[in-house]
């Protein structure tokens, strides 16, 4: 089992988080709706996994390549 570091794609804003610290996600799954020139754009999950960091707060200012959530593998 190991970790799965997300980075953001984009300088923007965090509009919403829409999972949780030990959630379960698929592979693709939204984790968050990062907001940036008015578009929202989806951050997802880029595997299976369970969540187990989420380093931003809705409203935090992003830039591209800042750490924004962390997942554990499935084994």
């Amino acid at each position: 089992m190991g970790t799965v570091d997300i980075n953001s794609e984009m300088t923007g804003s965090v509009w919403k988080i829409v999972v949780e610290t030990g959630q379960r996600l698929a592979q693709d799954d939204t984790i968050m709706i990062m907001e940036s020139m008015k578009m929202e754009i989806p951050v997802l999950a880029p595997e299976d996994g369970i969540v187990t960091e989420i380093a931003v707060a809705e409203g935090d200012p992003v830039t591209e390549g800042m750490l924004v959530a962390r997942m554990s593998r499935e084994a």
